[in-house]
Order: structure tokens, then sequence, then C-alpha cells
């Protein structure tokens, strides 16, 4: 099969694809990657882990796409953001520092910078879980294909996945022959792109796998007030990355699996463009502060698995460490520009440091059945543990130039450069998780089938805190941080699934299917120690609670995967109407740094997905997708938004902190006044109309094999808040062209290959991110410009 054809995916089961076997096999990392493409003139089958055993896509009763190794390459798909318009109903945004906003169906994440809350799309590699989603901006490296799962996934990955699941699947050591590959390739903007494999047989029975990775290039962007520098370069890439794995099978009964991923990004900060930045240049921004971003990601993790004949018993077992430093200009304009903004109140505002230091490790339990008869089940339990460390220091004046460097931790309480922070805070937050799940599926007729399953789940958060507002301290020795320990939180709720799927002949299948997803609730620091207006003597009843509920969405689904004309032809399709009730947002609070989060009482969602996939002749192919999608709260709640609370304050002449302390009461009562109902807003982060479509061409040319492809990617607007504030928070459309091209040299195993993304040079808006912290100033960050790269690879 040539290489970067679409539907060159890699089963994760030695049982053939699209057999019964296949369907009812429990999911198995550890087993060997085997090409599914039957080739020819028809369609090959996918194997995804959907719902933790493996089963082919087109017999998968959910909503679930596969994105290949080879639609990565023909895409230049390096990082997470780059998946947007690939899937039906997936948003991915940048949000501050190295965070990405991931949502399916509208639902995500509207706590951006907040390590204690979950994200609404769980995110994993070979189905283990990844607690941060820093670490998600770490290149794919030596993947098979990715797995997103639409809808809550309640049951078999529990909380944090009330929108969806993606698991990205590395490909997996093979005993049976020594393999490898390496590709280089070069572009514009100085781009480099090199990766390579090798896998080794050591014995029969145990072989390694490794990979590395390497990508770097110049900004897309750049600064143009930086002192020193006429051009600081934003947006630029400098990732190194690798992956080892051995695997041993010691009898046809055990496989053991050992992996480690290593990854590290050392580069400048991501363009941020402030709306009021006069130049209209969109890769060019009017700031004056040079961020840098560093993260280092490791995980390491091990499968084991037992076949005790009718059922198979896993054991899943993860290390994870993060650590990440992250600086960045809050404000994204030069000190004049800003003072403007401010009307003097302050000249610069400045993310001197986000430092992240998260240590996690989770262990999993799972008996599944090998039976091919009527009934099909796994049972298991999960616990996860994990720490995460915050240090964050900030500026904002008007004086100085805001290029004061990070205190150290250990800063005295009298140091003079103390006062000069704006906000400074360091905590710890522990999380500790566990679960128990069971689902089983039976066939109560040759074509009818009832799948039902439940998941217990326990959540807690427990820490220690401190923070610093306006440059006043407190303390009369000692650090000028001194975190204690803040009120713990706990969560406990049954969430789970049923379905019904029909078969209408071997090629077409129906199902229906109800599902719960949650997330779990917890507390807001500053307002549970009494810092809030509504948990100080204001009182206000809409104000900043101690805590906050758990989120929680109930779905009904209906589908149909379908395959016309001898496999030629496929069709894959769903609507969906979600319950969605106390969605999770970050919320201002009346009283200046009390911002916490709030819920949403109720929101409804609605929508439908289509797939095709079309092998017109054994040459032509055809793909595409499309999601439509609408959401709205459906119930009163007054929130306040940081943009109009801040204009209110100033309005009242009390604007900037100075203004705000000196006229604690007043200023206190006018940012409340700003307050406004939110019912019949839109739900964020959610496209009304997204889609893709691409046509490829494969065939002999001369002594080798081409294949052409063209694709077209259009992502529609959506509103970036809850709060619907106009033209500040929509996020506009935008679409893109990108065309691939691969010819295989005849039997020789090198090709070669050009890569064009974003063809006529878009500058679409890949979000409108307000700044919740800060200055609360509004940003567009965009997708990248033209990229061509052109590659040479070998593979044996």
């Amino acid at each position: 099969m040539a290489a970067g054809l679409p539907a060159q995916v890699w089963a994760a089961d030695a049982a053939a694809p699209g057999t019964e076997a296949a369907a009812a096999a429990p999911a198995d990392p550890a087993a060997p990657a085997a090409a599914s493409d039957t080739g020819g003139d028809t369609l090959g089958e996918i194997v995804v882990s959907a719902e933790r055993t493996n089963v082919t896509l087109q017999k998968a009763a959910l909503s679930v796409t596969a994105v290949t190794n080879d639609t990565l390459k023909q895409s230049n798909i390096t990082e997470i953001t780059g998946l947007n318009g690939t899937v039906p109903g997936l948003s991915v945004a940048k949000s501050g520092g190295g965070e990405r906003v991931i949502s399916i169906r509208g639902i995500g994440s509207q706590t951006p910078e907040n390590p204690s809350t979950q994200p609404g799309v769980s995110f994993h590699i070979d189905g283990v879980y990844v607690f941060n989603s820093i670490a998600a901006n770490a290149a794919f490296i030596d993947v098979s294909q990715i797995e997103v799962l639409r809808g809550p996934q309640g049951t078999m990955y529990g909380q944090g996945s009330t929108g969806g699941t993606i698991n990205v699947v590395s490909a997996q050591p093979d005993a049976s022959k020594m393999s490898g590959s390496a590709e280089i390739g070069y572009g514009n903007y100085n781009a480099v792109k090199a990766d390579a494999t090798l896998n080794v047989p050591i014995t029969d029975t145990l072989a390694v796998r490794g990979a590395i990775h390497r990508y770097r290039h110049d900004g897309y962007a750049h600064a143009t007030d930086v002192a020193g520098t006429k051009k600081y370069d934003l947006d630029d890439a400098d990732e190194w990355g690798g992956k080892l794995s051995i695997k041993w099978t010691p009898t046809d009964r055990v496989t053991v699996l050992l992996s480690t991923i290593q990854s590290k990004i050392d580069q400048n900060a991501a363009e941020q463009k402030n709306v009021l930045d006069p130049n209209t240049n969109p890769r060019e921004v009017t700031q004056d502060y040079p961020g840098k971003t560093y993260i280092r990601t490791q995980l390491y993790y091990g499968v084991i698995k037992f076949d005790l004949g009718g059922a198979t018993f896993s054991s899943i077992t993860s290390y994870q460490k993060l650590h990440s430093k992250l600086s960045w200009d809050a404000d994204g304009l030069n000190q004049e520009l800003f003072s403007q903004v401010t009307n003097g109140s302050a000249s610069y505002d400045h993310v001197a440091l986000w430092e992240q230091n998260t240590t996690s490790w989770t262990q999993e339990y799972n008996l599944a059945s090998n039976s091919q008869g009527p009934f099909r089940w796994i049972v298991g339990g999960v616990y996860l543990h994990s720490k995460n460390d915050n240090y964050i220091n900030e500026y904002r004046a008007n004086t100085g130039d805001g290029l004061d460097s990070a205190l150290s931790q250990d800063t005295a309480y009298n140091d003079s450069a103390v006062k000069d922070l704006t906000y400074a805070e360091l905590s710890s937050v522990t999380r500790e998780a566990y679960a128990f799940y069971g689902q089983g599926s039976y066939d109560l007729t040759d074509k009818l089938t009832v799948t039902a399953g439940l998941r217990l789940n326990h959540d807690k958060y427990s820490g220690t805190s401190d923070s610093l507002s306006g440059g006043s301290y407190k303390y009369t020795s000692g650090t000028y941080l001194q975190p204690s320990t803040v009120e713990g939180s706990s969560t406990q709720k049954l969430t789970g699934k049923f379905a019904l799927d029909y078969k209408l002949s071997p090629s077409n299948m129906v199902y229906a299917s109800y599902t719960r997803g949650f997330k779990p609730g917890g507390i807001n620091g500053t307002a549970a120690a009494g810092g809030s207006s509504a948990t100080s003597f204001f009182g206000f009843s809409d104000g900043i609670k101690g805590s906050y509920k758990p989120e929680i969405v109930d779905s009904l689904e209906v589908g149909s995967k379908n395959r016309f004309f001898g496999d030629t032809l496929q069709i894959n399709a769903s609507a969906f109407y979600y319950f969605y009730k106390n969605m999770q947002f970050l919320e201002e609070d009346a009283v200046l740094f009390a911002r916490g989060i709030s819920n949403v009482p109720k929101a409804e969602i609605y929508g439908m997905e289509l797939e095709t996939d079309w092998k017109a002749t054994s040459h032509l192919r055809f793909e595409g997708s499309v999601s439509l999608l609408h959401g709205e709260i459906t119930s009163d709640y007054y929130a306040l938004d940081p943009t109009k609370a801040d204009a209110a304050q100033t309005a009242a002449g009390y604007g900037g902190t100075s203004g705000y302390y000196s006229n604690y009461y007043a200023a206190t009562y006018a940012r409340e006044s700003a307050r406004e109902n939110i019912k019949g807003n839109k739900v964020p982060q959610m496209p009304s109309v997204q889609g893709s479509a691409a046509v490829s061409w494969t065939g002999e040319v001369g002594p080798g094999k081409l294949l052409a492809r063209v694709q077209y990617i259009y992502r529609g607007k959506y509103n970036s808040r809850v709060f619907s504030n106009g033209d500040q928070d929509k996020t506009p459309a935008y679409s893109q062209v990108n065309l691939f091209a691969n010819y295989d040299i005849g039997d020789t195993g090198f090709h070669v290959s050009a890569t064009v993304t974003n063809l006529f040079d878009k500058a679409g808006v890949n979000s409108r991110f307000t700044d919740p912290y800060g200055s609360y100033q509004v940003f567009n960050t965009y997708i990248p410009p033209r990229q061509a790269i052109f590659s040479v690879g070998y593979a044996f």
C-alpha cells in the first residue's frame, strides 16, 4: 500500500479486523501493530480501542473518529491544535500561557489556567490518562492513530470526559521482524522536521522499538517593541521528543509492555495579538515583553496482560512528571499604548513566571471477557494520584519598565522587590481519585445487542495556598508567601451508559444510547476563606461561593454506520441532544482578585454529524465530514463579566488597583452593578458549522507510486465565553486549503513528499481569548501561515 494513504491504520489486536473476535477482544496496547487496509478498490477496516475494548470502527455503537498517522503527516499536524477541522465537533483553542482548551460538541473547559479543575475532554496516551493539559502540547511521537470519542464517556473513562475522550495510540514493538524508518524535511520559516523509528527483535519473544522526533521553525509572528531586537520571534518551535518501548511475550498467554515518552519544548511565547493593537498586520504585535515557553514532559507506563482462558486480566501502571516555566506579555501592547488603554493607571502587565510541577501516577486493573459468544463484558478499577505545584509572579504598574525577573520562592517578606509585584501565588493541589466500573453487551438476537455500564467515581482535592495582591503582604517574618492548608473537597458520582444497536445488514447498523458524564466540584480558596462578595460581610447572593458543584452531562444519541457498494462507500451519521447541568466557568467577583468558579445551572446542546469516505475507483478517493451544532444557556443566571466589572469600576472613578483599594466599598458596589443575566447566550467554544473535504488520487507513475491529496477545512464562528459580549467574544470563521503529494520510488524503500498547509496564507483566528486575570485584555491567536515542507524518507 502506498505511503500516506488515509486508510492505513494499525490494529491493536491480533484478531482479524472486521471479525467478531476483533469486536469483542479487550483493548491491548501491547499487541503487535498490523495494517488493516485491504488495498485494492475497497475501504479497509479500522480497529479502535473504544471503551477499553478493541472493535472495528463500523461496529462501535458510538461516535468515534480515528485520525491516522498518515493524515497527521499530510496535514503537517505536529501538536493537538492541528486537529481543528479534522474531526467533527472538535475544537482546540489556544489560551493563555501554554494551555490548549479542548472542546467536543461545545463541552470542554471554561476555567483556563486553573489546575484545581478538570478538563471536559480527557486526554490519554495508549489508554493512560494525562493529568495536565499543558502536556498535550508535546509533539505526537511514533503515532499509530489518534482516536476521538465524542460524547460523555463516563463509564470507561470516568470524570473529566463529559465532552469526550482523545486517545493517542502509539506504534508498538514487533518481535516478528526488524524494521525502521527515517524522514527529514525542510521548509519555509527555516522549518526542520525529522523523525526516525527502529524496531529490533531481540528474540522471538522480545522486541525493542525506539523513536525520536525533532521539530523547529522560526517564528510565524514577531513582536516589534522588545528591547534589543527589532523582531522578537513569537509562535516559533523548538521541540525534542523520544519514545522507547520494550515488549516481552514469554508465553502465548502473557504480554509485558514497558514504555517511556520524553518531550522537551524550549521556545519563545506564542503570539497573542491584542485586538486594540493599531498594527493591522496579524503576524506583528506591538508588545514589549519577551515571553518564553519551557515544557518538560516525562511519561512512564507499563501494561501487563494475562490470558486466563475465558477472560484477560490487565494491569496498567503509569508515572508522569511535568515541569513548565511560562512567561508572556499579559497586555500585548507597548507601554505607551497600554497606558492609553488604562487611562494612565498602568503602562504594562507582564506575567514574569507561571511555573508548574506536576507529579502523577495511576494504577488500573481490569478483567475482560475473551468470549465470542452472546455476552461480552469488562470490569475494572482505577486509582489516580496527582500533585500540582504552582508559582506565579505578575507585574503591573505605571512606573518602571516591567522587566523585573520573577522572585525566588524563598524571597524574604521585607524584601523591597516584593512591593513591585501585582500578584503572586504559591499553591499546591493534591488530587486523589478512584473508580470502579463495569460494562457488558448481550446479543438479544443475531441482530439486536444491548449494552449497559456503570461507574462509581470518587474524587478528592486537598492542598495549600497563599497569594499576594496589590503588592501588600501580612507577614512580619519568613518568606513573602507562606502557604497554609485550604479546605478540601470531595465528589462521589454514579455515571453510566445504556445503548441498543441493530444490524440492518452485515454492513449497516443503527444505534441509540443514553450516557452520563461528570466533572467533580471543588473549592474556591479565596471565597472559602471569606474573601468574596458572597462570603464576606457584603453577603451578595450572586458572588463567588466557597465551593462549586459537579458538572453533569446527560446525552441522548442516535446514529447509523454504513458501508455500500461492496465496501467502497462509507457513511456514518449521528444526532444528539445534551442536558447540561451546572456548567463550570470562571467568573469575576465584585471584590477585586476574588474571582472563582461558578456554575451555570442549565444549558442544552443539540446537533448532527456526518462522515463520509468513498473509494470511487482504485485511484480516486473522496473524504468529508461536517458537524452542525447549537447550544444555549436555558436557565437564569446573573454573571459578572470581568471586562464589564472593570469598566463599571472605572466609570465610577475608581479605576485600577489603587483606585479600587482607596475606595473599597464604593468600588465593590460599582463592580457588582455590572452583573447581567446570561440566559439565552450561546454555549461557548462550539462552532455552529465545521467540516472538511478531501480528494486524493493514487496510482503508478513511472517506476513508483504517486499519492496526491487536496484538503479543504472550514471552522465556523463561535463565542469564546459564556458572556457573549459582542465582538469581544465572537471568534470569526476561517477556512484553509492543504496540499500533499508523496512518491514512493519503486521498491527501494525511499519516498519523497511535499506538504503545503494553509495554501492561501489565511490569517484565520484560532481563538479570541479574553484573559480572565490581569488586565482582562482581549487577544486573537492565529492559525499558522502558509507552511511548505519538502521531505525525504526511507523505510525498511
